[in-house]
């Protein structure tokens, strides 16, 4: 099961960081779920490493922690994904 809420809450975070994002941004949306599981991952980790990862109540601070990690990973990637396609622009 808790594949399935890192497959949901991965695409929450990854819709959120490319509503965050200033432009468009070009990768697909499964790209972007990945990306946002990555953040997660990324985020849980930082909060590890600082010592707020298990809090009593929500744990507000590592949710910032995954978002901002979803936001810097979806970012980094979408520059990766129009680097390796070749820079085109889709005009939709």
């Amino acid at each position: 099961m808790h594949w399935l809420w890192a497959i949901i809450v991965g695409f929450v975070l990854g819709l959120i960081a490319r509503a965050v994002l200033p432009g468009r941004q070009h990768q697909p949306i499964w790209l972007s779920t990945l990306f946002g599981i990555a953040g997660a991952i990324l985020g849980n980790a930082v909060a590890g490493w600082i010592g707020v990862e298990d809090t009593k109540g929500i744990d507000w601070i590592r949710h910032l922690l995954q978002l901002v990690g979803a936001v810097v990973i979806v970012g980094l990637g979408d520059m990766v994904y129009m680097a390796l396609r070749g820079n085109r622009r889709r005009t939709a």
